[in-house]
């Protein structure tokens, strides 16, 4: 018998995908290091970046769900611009001191993997 999560995972085609595994990972991690941050910017920053991070995953979910290619291709593409955006906070929160440069490459290293699957599956739909 298969267990709940094994049905969910059959269920949703989405959630199968190496890009959204990755993404969801990506979510989680900058979930964990956004603990660090200072107080002051729990409602601030912090905010806008788990927005912005949990849009990359809520995007690839509601791209591939959708029956157009076009559409498909414009919620990829969302993804894509809110994976750039917490990159770029995260960026400046180097300068901030929020967190260190070592700190940044875990994430960045999602951020390349996560974006190169992204134009990967792009592209797919664009062949088509």
């Amino acid at each position: 018998m298969l267990s709940l999560k094994a049905k969910i995972m059959n269920r949703y085609s989405y959630k199968n995908l190496n890009v959204y595994q990755d993404a969801k990972a990506f979510v989680v991690a900058v979930y964990k290091l956004l603990d660090r941050f200072p107080d002051s910017e729990k409602f601030a920053l912090c905010n806008q970046v788990r927005r912005a991070a949990i849009s990359v995953t809520s995007n690839i979910a509601e791209g591939v769900s959708r029956t157009s290619n076009k559409e498909k291709i414009h919620f990829l593409e969302i993804a894509y611009a809110s994976l750039m955006e917490v990159d770029s906070q995260l960026d400046v929160s180097i300068e901030l001191g929020y967190i260190t440069i070592d700190q940044y490459k875990i994430i960045e290293e999602f951020v390349v993997c996560v974006s190169k699957q992204l134009s990967s599956l792009r592209n797919k739909y664009q062949e088509k």
